[in-house]
């Protein structure tokens, strides 16, 4: 009988050592993620991480990790953009570049998770890039409130 325990004792150490290994296994080199964007055109697909990510609360607490995506397009094709519900959930800006003017849009929270984009404008030309930014609202030292971007992401396009 004793026997018996001793060995389901022992049992039940290995156990709990091989547990505890794995778990700090699972967990020693863990970051948060950033939020990905994503943008798809004629069979092309890139996800980028942000190109800047501040604190929301301290904007000049930030990351820059300075991705930018790629992505081929042509004329033909849309641009199929998506963001996660990490963005969407916040108020975000999409900036469209063209090469003679840029379009700026705004969503409310929780609206939009994807936008179709156009690659030719016919008043503005050819599409060069697209950036999401999440804008927070600051105050300079005269109490004026604007936006500024805590947060962006970037894809380049790469005409055919």
């Amino acid at each position: 009988m004793k026997r018996v325990v001793a060995v389901l004792a022992a049992v039940a150490l290995l156990a709990s050592i091989g547990t505890g290994v794995l778990i700090w296994r699972l967990t020693r080199d863990h970051t948060p993620q950033l939020p990905e964007i994503s943008a798809y055109s004629h069979g092309h697909l890139t996800r980028v991480g942000p190109y800047r990510f501040c604190q929301v609360l301290d904007p000049t607490d930030c990351e820059e990790p300075g991705e930018q995506g790629e992505l081929p397009v042509t004329g033909r094709f849309p641009i199929q953009l998506s963001v996660p519900k990490a963005i969407a959930r916040a108020p975000w800006v999409l900036l469209r570049a063209y090469e003679d003017d840029d379009v700026i849009e705004e969503f409310r929270p929780d609206t939009r998770l994807a936008v179709t984009i156009p690659t030719i404008d016919p008043q503005r030309g050819r599409l060069t890039g697209i950036a999401v930014q999440l804008p927070t609202l600051v105050r300079d030292e005269a109490g004026n409130e604007f936006p500024v971007p805590h947060a962006e992401w970037s894809v380049r396009t790469v005409w055919d």
